[in-house]
């Protein structure tokens, strides 16, 4: 993190450092596109089993990325929407969805914020946000506000993120090194990409910001959903500290070592 001032258009900055990773993203192995379209799963265990069997359903997966997600979720029996703010990364989805025979998937390019407008309003079954997305929005009500009006009558959100107290700990695991009811937008100016450290980059500034356990769900219940549960996960996706050991496709703390929440899911459901 530096301790430059945030950019006059920080949603640019964030737009312009995504769009120039989406190529690296479907090339390389950390997203493994020839595996997916081959029928590798991209969905995690967990996920599967929290949010149930989706035949027949239709989901909405703001923020979408390349939509391997989004995709793995249509393979599974929805008709699937993916909303992403990165054009290039929506062409790229929109092209897996030929490649793969996903005829009732659509994606579509826009701002989070912008989506009930965007989609015209529709609501859907589930509306599913994957890992690594809140981090980047500034307003997490407006989110969630967002987030429920796309939820139909009798259908639910489903949130996966990795956990904020991961976000305050040194690379130890262990040690408490950063504030975590810090609010303040957070400027990193940073090349290469998680999937691809060495990669050669020039968008490199981005800005996050950083949400607690609390906030999220109570703009959810502000929101008017019901939380139905919020579970913790002692695993993440990938060597998140130096000292996590792979376990299949998780990396957990080693035995002995204490334990924190690396991951959190939230299902919060809209009454009839």
């Amino acid at each position: 993190m530096t301790e430059n001032p945030v950019p006059a258009d920080w949603r640019a900055a964030n737009r312009a450092n995504w769009d120039e990773r989406v190529p690296i993203h479907t090339s390389g192995a950390f997203y493994d596109v020839p595996g997916f379209v081959a029928g590798r799963e991209a969905l995690r265990d967990f996920e599967l089993a929290e949010v149930g069997d989706v035949t027949g359903k239709t989901l909405v997966h703001l923020q979408c990325h390349i939509g391997l997600d989004t995709l793995a979720w249509a393979r599974r029996g929805a008709t699937v929407t993916g909303l992403d703010f990165s054009a290039p990364a929506v062409a790229v989805a929109d092209g897996l969805a030929k490649e793969i025979g996903a005829t009732t998937a659509r994606f579509v390019a826009a701002d989070v914020y912008d989506a009930v407008d965007v989609l015209d309003a529709q609501t859907f079954d589930i509306v599913y946000t994957g890992l690594g997305a809140l981090c980047w929005l500034p307003d997490i009500d407006r989110w969630a506000r967002t987030a429920a009006a796309l939820v139909a009558p009798g259908g639910f959100l489903y949130l996966a993120e990795f956990h904020p107290f991961a976000d305050i700990l040194a690379e130890d695991g262990r040690t408490v090194e950063t504030d975590y009811f810090r609010r303040e937008p957070m400027v990193w100016d940073e090349p290469g990409t998680y999937a691809d450290l060495g990669a050669e980059t020039t968008a490199n500034v981005t800005v996050e910001w950083q949400h607690g356990i609390g906030e999220v769900v109570s703009a959810l219940v502000n929101a008017g959903l019901r939380v139905e549960f919020l579970h913790e996960h002692d695993f993440t996706l990938f060597p998140r500290f130096p000292v996590l050991q792979q376990d299949g496709g998780a990396y957990r703390f080693p035995e002995g070592h204490p334990r924190t929440p690396l991951i959190y899911s939230i299902r919060a459901t809209k009454a009839v």
